[in-house]
């Protein structure tokens, strides 16, 4: 915004007003309200602009009874001088529209009309706040140049002609630094709102951001964990459609697993639906949040679904692995698992782990190629795409990708400070 368009700007002012009279300080408003558009008078601007008309006419009646004890003035001048005066009187209800023009005609004006001295002053205070001081300069220094000009054709009939000149001088620059000064209030107070606008934005932005970041975090851990359970249930889900031969026993269990399967899932999709009412984390209520130390009991859970999982366990106790690193080791190991089962059902998978306090910690997730006799469960590949989050926002690193005998390995580091 440039200079000109920040002092255009609406805004109020809280100044002292005993240096002016309240109808100059109300000059702060603006003078237009957009680019190309005539501004609407409000109650309050009516008001304003009748009483700076009201000023410049006062002023002028003033100025018009001293004609009279003007030695040597002709009649006909002091009809043009008074007449010269109504009309600056009356070109103060303009001063907002063309404040410049306004300006350069009371130049001349003001050489020719005593009378127009009170109008002269008014405007020159509107230049000063509603334009950049290059104008201010300028018009300002015309009229401050033909001021003695104007006492010398005009000499005051009571006081010397320095002393007359020296005054009008002196009130001519405090109209214009004052002018200025209410400018530069102005811009300030502008500054200090767009500022704060600006703040508040962030603030916005910063708070959208937050909330967007919370709804990543609950759509990977809903993703990690119902996967997991899913899966679980399609596996023998399938085995019991492609084998309704089978032993009363292992049909048994594979009931009982797609029981304790669904069980799990809606306990976990009920946990993640009461953070989402509440806004509470996980750590707030509900089941504790798996660790590292609940990694046996995963590989076991597999297991137990028929899976061929070898766990390189060379960690020696788990429980010194902070237990962020360790819920996110534990993430990307179940997610793993959930993708072996479902892209190479019947394989084995090799889950090793180790690390040390400052070196970090491994995860390393391998299987086979896949066997042709078993079709797989089909993927979207999100979740490769959640734990490489999940390591990044942990401070650590995720690659995957095929081995050279045609299997799949998902490499994982993350950090573990050195307590």
């Amino acid at each position: 915004m440039s200079t000109d368009e920040s002092a255009r700007a609406p805004q109020d002012f809280a100044g002292p007003r005993w240096l002016l009279p309240s109808a100059l300080i109300h000059e702060l408003s603006p003078d237009t309200h957009g680019a190309g558009r005539r501004p609407r008078r409000t109650a309050r601007d009516w008001v304003v602009d009748f009483s700076c008309f009201l000023l410049s006419v006062v002023l002028g009646l003033a100025a018009a009874t001293s004609l009279g004890d003007e030695p040597g003035l002709p009649h006909g001048f002091a009809v043009l001088d008074q007449t010269l005066g109504a009309v600056a009187c009356a070109a103060v209800w303009l001063r907002r529209r063309w404040p410049v023009g306004l300006a350069v005609a009371t130049v001349p004006v003001g050489l020719l009309s005593n009378t127009a001295g009170g109008a002269a002053t008014v405007i020159l205070f509107t230049l000063a706040v509603h334009r950049p001081f290059r104008y201010v300069a300028w018009i300002g220094g015309a009229q401050l140049a033909l001021i003695p000009v104007f006492f010398w054709l005009r000499p005051d009939p009571d006081l010397p002609y320095a002393g007359v000149v020296a005054f009008t001088v002196l009130l001519t620059l405090t109209v214009i630094g004052w002018g200025m000064f209410v400018r530069s209030k102005r811009m300030l107070m502008l500054s200090l709102r767009e500022r704060a606008h600006r703040a508040e934005t962030e603030a916005r932005l910063r708070a959208e951001q937050a909330q967007r970041l919370a709804r990543e975090a609950i759509a990977r851990e809903m993703h990690d964990v119902l996967a997991h359970r899913l899966t679980l249930l399609s596996v023998h889900a399938g085995a019991l459609e492609f084998r309704p031969d089978a032993p009363r026993e292992e049909i048994a269990r594979a009931a009982g697993v797609i029981r304790e399967s669904a069980h799990e899932a809606l306990q976990d999709l009920r946990e993640i639906i009461g953070v989402l009412r509440t806004g509470e984390s996980d750590d707030a209520g509900g089941r504790p949040q798996p660790t590292l130390a609940a990694l046996d009991a995963l590989v076991a859970e597999c297991r137990e679904a028929g899976m061929k999982v070898t766990l390189d366990h060379r960690i020696a106790d788990p429980a010194a692995v902070p237990a962020s690193v360790g819920r996110t080791a534990y993430r990307i190991a179940q997610e793993t698992l959930t993708n072996a089962r479902k892209h190479a059902p019947g394989s084995e998978v090799t889950v090793r782990l180790a690390g040390a306090p400052g070196d970090g910690l491994t995860l390393t997730v391998t299987n086979p190629p896949p066997r042709s006799d078993v079709p797989p469960v089909p993927g979207s590949g999100q979740g490769l795409i959640g734990l490489t989050e999940r390591a990044t926002l942990a401070g650590g690193h995720l690659a995957h990708g095929p081995t050279p005998d045609g299997g799949f390995e998902v490499r994982c580091g993350l950090p573990w400070p050195r307590t």
